[in-house]
């Protein structure tokens, strides 16, 4: 039966992630690092979202209450799966992006909304992906794009996090860059030429292309955020670090997988229609798109960046 099915998988997703981080946890952390903080009750709010989530899944087709919850999945999951990895962070260290610096939580908010529209705008030209199953009513429908538009920042930026306070990457470094102009304004040009570039050409051509806009803003934005003093992994590159960069690399495969996961059996829910290998796939998303996922996740942290730049420089005024 396909519910079981999604159980099942649903299951075994959840126990391998739990040993993986205990394996992780056992072996890669340091004696201070071990302490134990208290679980935080939003962290089983966010197990309690994610079960409703999964069960109106399951049960989508047997009733009509467990549908409407069910077109509710992603911002239900994913909000869910933000308070859960919050609570694990600081049980693990005992500090958090909620509960201890939720200024910039709140700000994260808003800007993932807005980062996420200019995609969709992209996206009106270029035609990768469209929405199926969504609500009819229109305040239904806004208040749930820009439920689950808001967690993906957050989202990818806490799984980071945790990675980070694993140790996963911290053995990881390399030769120290010498950052000069010429890498500072070649970024640039190139990353205009890659956000330019998808909107110019035809859709015929454009369609092609989505993996310039994937990694564009990070070689335009990343360097103005460098030279303006600002959270900068050009910076870590300079110090030959790179524990941030693999962490936001991996951090968005791993939210990659759960977007895709728990979107595939959602009544409410996007499809792909990027004209390449419809036919080796990751739940929806062909294969040669998931590989954007690691690039999305410093696209993100460098556009959050040179937002917070702006906001800086307004507030200085």
């Amino acid at each position: 039966m396909p519910e079981l099915n999604h159980l099942k998988k649903f299951v075994d997703c959840f126990v391998s992630f739990n040993r993986i981080l205990g394996m992780i946890n056992e072996n890669k952390m340091e004696p201070e690092v071990k302490k134990r903080y208290k679980f935080k009750l939003h962290g089983w709010i966010g197990i309690f979202l994610i079960s409703i989530a999964e069960f109106a899944v399951i049960f989508q087709h047997r009733s009509y209450i467990a549908h409407r919850v069910g077109v509710w999945t992603t911002p239900l999951c994913w909000w869910g799966y933000i308070f859960l990895i919050d609570a694990i962070i600081f049980r693990l260290k005992g500090n958090s992006l909620i509960c201890n610096r939720r200024r910039n939580f709140l700000l994260q908010l808003p800007l993932s909304i807005i980062i996420w529209l200019l995609f969709e705008l992209y996206n009106l030209h270029l035609v990768n992906w469209k929405y199926i199953g969504l609500p009819t009513n229109p305040v239904e429908l806004c208040l749930g794009m820009g439920l689950a538009f808001a967690t993906i920042m957050p989202g990818m930026f806490l799984t980071a996090e945790l990675l980070d306070t694993l140790r996963v990457f911290d053995r990881f470094h390399i030769a120290k860059l010498k950052v000069n102009n010429r890498i500072i304004y070649g970024g640039i040009i190139l990353g205009f030429f890659f956000i330019m570039a998808p909107l110019l050409l035809p859709e015929s051509s454009a369609k092609y292309l989505f993996g310039l806009v994937w990694t564009g803003f990070v070689m335009l934005f990343e360097p103005i955020v460098y030279s303006s003093r600002g959270d900068s992994l050009l910076g870590d590159l300079e110090n030959g670090t790179l524990r941030r960069i693999l962490s936001l690399f991996a951090a968005g495969f791993i939210c990659g997988f759960f977007w895709e996961f728990w979107n595939f059996w959602a009544p409410s829910k996007w499809v792909y229609t990027a004209p390449f290998m419809q036919d080796l796939k990751i739940f929806e998303m062909p294969v040669a798109g998931f590989l954007g996922f690691g690039p999305f996740a410093w696209e993100y942290f460098v556009m959050y960046n040179f937002a917070r730049l702006l906001l800086r420089r307004e507030g200085g005024k």
